[in-house]
C-alpha cells in the first residue's frame, strides 16, 4: 500500500510500504510502516517522525550542537523523543549522569522498542535514563532539577503538542537550566513552515541572549530545509573554534554518521530567504 503524509492538504509524499501496527492511544494515531526504501516509519497523527533510513540526520544534529557546546554536561532533559533516537546520542557521553526523558505518550515508547530497535538500540536500558510518563510543560513547571541541556524533541505545534511552542513553556526552559545551559527544539520547514519559524524565534529571542539556527534536510520530512534552533544563557557558538569541537568529539570518542564539527558551524550559515523570515 501507498502511506500518504496528510499534514498540508495540498502536498504529498507518498511512501510505499505495508502496515504493521496501528493503535489510537489517549493522544493521537500511532501507525508504524514498513517500507522499502527507509525500513520501519513511525507516524503520529499522519506526519512521518522517523524512519530508520535516514533518522541519524534529525538525531544526530538536534543533540550533538548542543551536547558538544556544553562544557561538561552532566543532566540532560529530552522533552518527547519517545522513539529513543535523541537519548541513544546522549548516553554516548560519558560525562553524563542523568537523563531524563518526558514522553507524554507511553505507547510510542512501547512500540518504538519493539518496531524501532535500530533507531532506539539499547537506550531505554541505559541505567542514566530517567523515564517520566508526564507531559512535557507539567513538568517543566514542577521540577526543582537544573540541566545543563534541554532537547524539545515534539511533533508540529498541534493537539497535545501545543503547549510546547508557547512562550511560558520557554520561559520555564530558561529557569531549569544551568548558567551554561542549552536548549534546542526544531522549528519546522524554512519553505513551508515560515510562520512557525518566526514566532519561535520571536518569542525565544526576548528570553534567551544567543540564539542562532541550524538548516538539516532528511529526505522523508516535507518541505526541504528544516531549521532548529539553539537558546543558550551564556555561550555563543560564533566564539566557538572548530579544532575546540574536533578535540570535544575526539576527546570523548563520539561516532556519528552526520555529524561533524564542520557540519556544526556551516549549517548555521543562513541564506538570504531564511534572515528575511527571522526579520
Amino acid at each position: 500500500m501507498w502511506y500518504t503524509e496528510t499534514l498540508y492538504p495540498d502536498i504529498r509524499l507518498q511512501l510505499k510500504g505495508k502496515l504493521l501496527y496501528r493503535k489510537k492511544t489517549l493522544y493521537q494515531d500511532l501507525r508504524i510502516y514498513r517500507t522499502q526504501r527507509f525500513g520501519n516509519t513511525l507516524v503520529l497523527d499522519g506526519a512521518t517522525q522517523a524512519t530508520e533510513g535516514d533518522e541519524f540526520i534529525y538525531h544526530e544534529m538536534i543533540t550533538h550542537p548542543v551536547m558538544l557546546l556544553s562544557p561538561n554536561p552532566q543532566k540532560v532533559l529530552v522533552i518527547g523523543g519517545g522513539d529513543g533516537g535523541v537519548i541513544r546520542e546522549v548516553v554516548k557521553y560519558r560525562t553524563v549522569k542523568e537523563v531524563y526523558l518526558v514522553e507524554i505518550d507511553r505507547d510510542v515508547i512501547n512500540i518504538s522498542k519493539k518496531y524501532l530497535k535500530t533507531i532506539c538500540k539499547n537506550s531505554f536500558r541505559d541505567k542514566r535514563v530517567k523515564i517520566v510518563i508526564d507531559d512535557g510543560a507539567k513538568f517543566l513547571r514542577q521540577t526543582r532539577e537544573k540541566f545543563d541541556v534541554v532537547i524539545i524533541d515534539s511533533p508540529d505545534p498541534v493537539g497535545c503538542a501545543k503547549v510546547l511552542f508557547s512562550k511560558k513553556f520557554y520561559q520555564d526552559i530558561f529557569s531549569v537550566l544551568k548558567k551554561n545551559g542549552l536548549m534546542i527544539r526544531q522549528a519546522g520547514s524554512t519553505i513551508l513552515q515560515k510562520e512557525e519559524l518566526r514566532e519561535n524565534w520571536r518569542i525565544l529571542k526576548k528570553i534567551f541572549p544567543h540564539l542562532w539556527l541550524h538548516l538539516i534536510a532528511v529526505p522523508t520530512y516535507i518541505g526541504g530545509l528544516f531549521t532548529l534552533i539553539v537558546g543558550s544563557k551564556k555561550i555563543d557558538l560564533f566564539n566557538i573554534s572548530i579544532n575546540l569541537l574536533e578535540k570535544r568529539l575526539r576527546t570523548l570518542k563520539i561516532k556519528t554518521n552526520y555529524y561533524n564539527p564542520y557540519i556544526h558551524i556551516g549549517s548555521a550559515i543562513l541564506p538570504e530567504y531564511v534572515k528575511k523570515i527571522l526579520k
